[in-house]
């Protein structure tokens, strides 16, 4: 089946999901600089979580486009990825609205670490859909950076109860790793 609508409808769930979170974020009431620093957590959490939906959105649109088709266990794949993403502004806003506590930093983590999961999923959905000389598995290679990160995501979240400061540290290093977009795919589509 074509990959069209599956494209279409999980970029219309990630549009919700960034809508929500930036909903969240709450008007001080004031006009100081004093009246945003309560907002300051908040806001950082949203900066982070529109960065990491941003991430899997781009790395999304790069591995659906180097697919040539989908089957009924890439769209349920889809599915489960877009389901955690779509916890994303619930924990973001349980995060920032707690100043970075423990149990909510944890529970962000938890969160984190399934969405990795389930991309991961989707990604080996696809990459058993098209063959192992597809495209696809040319680009992502033995997946390093995806393991190292699930590695990141998993110890952060019971760190999280130990220090959320170096739990957060984390979450945002596991981000800049990911920021720089990842070219494999588009050498791959080019070559």
């Amino acid at each position: 089946m074509p990959k069209s609508r599956l494209e279409a409808f999980s970029d219309g769930v990630i549009a919700i999901i960034i809508t929500i979170m930036v909903l969240e974020l709450k008007v001080p009431h004031g006009t100081s600089w004093q009246d945003l620093r309560p907002l300051f957590p908040v806001f950082i959490s949203y900066v982070i979580s529109f960065t990491f939906i941003a991430i899997y959105w781009n790395n999304h649109h790069h591995m659906l486009h180097a697919a040539d088709r989908v089957n009924g266990a890439i769209l349920w794949a889809n599915n489960h990825l877009l389901f955690w993403l779509s916890l994303v502004p619930f924990v973001t806003s349980w995060m920032g609205e707690n100043h970075l506590a423990s149990l909510p930093t944890a529970a962000y983590g938890v969160v984190l670490v399934m969405s990795a999961v389930a991309y991961t999923l989707l990604q080996h959905a696809i990459l058993r859909h098209h063959g192992p000389e597809s495209r696809l598995a040319r680009a992502v290679g033995s997946g390093g950076k995806a393991k190292l990160s699930l590695g990141l995501y998993v110890a952060a979240v019971p760190l999280a109860f130990v220090n959320q400061w170096l739990s957060d540290a984390i979450y945002v290093g596991v981000m800049l790793i990911w920021l720089t977009p990842d070219r494999r795919i588009e050498r791959q589509m080019h070559s």
